[in-house]
């Protein structure tokens, strides 16, 4: 580890502090539904669209009916897509003529940036037409994460509102999003990549002379467009295969910066945005500290484990870290960093391949994952993934002070937290359980890569990453089979809406409450001892789940490692 490693660290999290404020501001106007400076441009735009679409952004909806035009919604762009990619043969900007793909590939596909999961079991430059990245798929990178931020707001509406059944209206809520938050940033953003040499154009491809003479062909596209909505809407699906680790997508340490910066910033000011909403904006601190303790450990055990370097090369005389798999323009410290990021995040873009890191350095952003990606989390998804375990942590304060836990003046009854956990259940299920049924079947067999634990590490990480709507993968499975496209394309699914429905059924209960105010006996939610008991509760209820799993995987592979065994 060196100091200059320590430095880009602590810069990235000072950076993200001063803009947390600014930004859960803007997020607090949208969630109120108030005028911005950019209405008077974007104003008319959106009230169009409620009147082509006819609709209501007034109407207020309970928990049932958000949650159903929600599923509608995501439902039928899936289709969209699944249709684009199918067809993809037959549509214009095609200029390599690819062919459409197969059912189970774009079955697989679609349901992954339907759900901001972004999976890719296809190299994206000798696959994807021009029209399939821009049409099929960058609409879901502005979509999906605009309905993770909907969402947020309906949750944070059922704590601040008293005895009412509505949550908002969820087409008013992803249409503001999308023009005054989204679209503008990446705007500026694609600008920004295109000045620092992302390609922006049509063209399929450009033939090049290499130094040595001969010809190459470089595919080109609109990447600097689809980067921006990837990295700040944390959804991670890249425009070539290597994605940001590829000078197309990521050229200078200054872009790796910005996209590292842009993963985060979202997710650090809907904390901010929360605790305005609830009436305490030291709610929102608390919150955003406990998730910085998690971050701060992943990235100290990650950097620390990448900077030491294999062992097994140590002993035969190679000195240094572990550059495997990494760019050497960012280095073992941003790689580490970025790892961390895009895993706590629900991005899963890398610069560097995961599969490459030691088992423990591996380990991290597997278990990030593992967590439910609550570590600042995708945007909307982290925060109200982090309530449900906020839900948890209060009702064992309840037991532990003897009376009926509290949060943010609502009490949390016998319904909230059955359906808390209803939701956190749904990860280790799926993940558990489709890895289980990949390690018995011959189809799952055959995937990985390498044999032993990091071979088991391969399937436990591509379940995980699914069902945690991730999308980063340890690359030596071979996942674009019909076997793993359909299973990880339903765990996908299940668990993207598994956890939404159940969310959004605690968000219309709490807003049926009355307001309980703060007495004596209540327990503090502000204060270190909440934020401890917080990542306390997090780490035994998400992470336990998980230790078996660990054990067979990482932990075996770094036994096996300072046994002298190559993997």
């Amino acid at each position: 580890m060196t100091f200059q490693g320590w430095i880009l660290i602590f810069v990235f999290v000072g950076i993200l502090l001063v803009l947390t404020k600014p930004v859960g501001a803007w997020l607090f106007a949208l969630y109120e539904g108030r005028r911005t400076p950019l209405h008077w441009v974007l104003g008319p735009v959106e009230n169009g669209f409620y009147t082509l679409a006819g609709i209501d952004p007034t109407e207020e909806q309970g928990w049932r009916r958000y949650a159903v035009h929600m599923l509608l919604f995501n439902f039928v762009l899936m289709i969209f897509t699944y249709a684009v990619l199918r067809l993809q043969g037959l549509l214009p900007l095609n200029g390599l003529g690819y062919d459409g793909i197969g059912a189970d590939g774009a079955f697989n596909t679609a349901v992954s940036f339907t759900t901001n999961t972004n999976w890719q079991w296809y190299s994206g430059e000798a696959t994807l037409s021009n029209l399939s990245q821009m049409l099929g798929l960058t609409i879901h990178n502005f979509l999906s994460a605009a309905t993770g931020i909907a969402l947020a707001f309906a949750l944070f509406r059922g704590f601040a509102r008293r005895e009412m059944q509505s949550l908002g209206n969820f087409w008013a809520d992803v249409t503001r999003v999308t023009l005054y938050l989204l679209l503008p940033i990446c705007f500026v953003y694609a600008l920004f990549l295109i000045a620092s040499g992302v390609p922006q154009t049509l063209a399929a491809s450009v033939d090049v002379m290499t130094l040595e003479g001969a010809k190459q062909t470089l595919a080109l596209g609109p990447v600097a467009s689809q980067e921006a909505i990837k990295m700040l809407g944390t959804n991670g699906g890249g425009f070539f295969n290597a994605n940001s680790a590829h000078p197309f997508e990521n050229p200078t340490a200054l872009t790796n910066l910005v996209q590292m910066l842009s993963i985060f910033m979202i997710g650090f000011g809907l904390t901010w945005c929360f605790g305005k909403a609830v009436g305490n904006s030291r709610q929102g601190w608390a919150i955003l500290a406990a998730m910085l303790v998690l971050f701060v450990a992943g990235v100290t055990v990650t950097y620390w484990q990448e900077a030491a370097g294999n062992p097994v090369l140590h002993a035969l005389g190679t000195t240094g870290g572990n550059m495997e798999g990494k760019e050497v323009r960012f280095g073992i410290a941003a790689s580490a960093l970025f790892s961390v990021i895009t895993t706590a995040a629900s991005c899963g873009a890398v610069n560097a391949m995961h599969d490459s890191f030691t088992a423990l350095g591996g380990m991290i952003p597997l278990f990030n994952i593992q967590l439910g990606e609550i570590v600042i989390g995708g945007v909307g998804a982290g925060i109200y993934g982090f309530l449900l375990f906020a839900i948890l942590a209060v009702f064992v304060a309840g037991l532990m002070v003897g009376r009926t836990p509290e949060y943010v003046g609502k009490k949390i009854e016998a319904r909230e937290v059955k359906l808390a956990v209803l939701a956190i259940a749904i990860l280790p299920l799926c993940i558990l359980g489709f890895t289980a049924v990949s390690v018995v079947l011959p189809a799952g067999l055959v995937g990985p890569l390498n044999a032993g634990p990091h071979g088991f590490s391969e399937i436990l990480y591509a379940f995980s990453s699914a069902t945690g709507n991730n999308g980063s993968a340890f690359a030596g499975l071979t996942a674009g089979t019909p076997f793993y496209n359909s299973l990880l394309g339903i765990a996908m699914w299940l668990g993207r809406f598994f956890v939404i429905v159940p969310m959004l059924a605690i968000a219309g209960s709490l807003a049926a409450k009355t307001y309980t105010p703060q007495s004596a006996g209540s327990f503090p939610t502000t204060g270190p001892l909440w934020v401890g008991l917080l990542v306390g509760i997090i780490l035994i209820v998400g992470g336990l789940t998980f230790l078996p799993s660990l054990a067979l995987g990482p932990i075996a592979d770094h036994l096996a490692m300072i046994d002298g065994q190559l993997f």
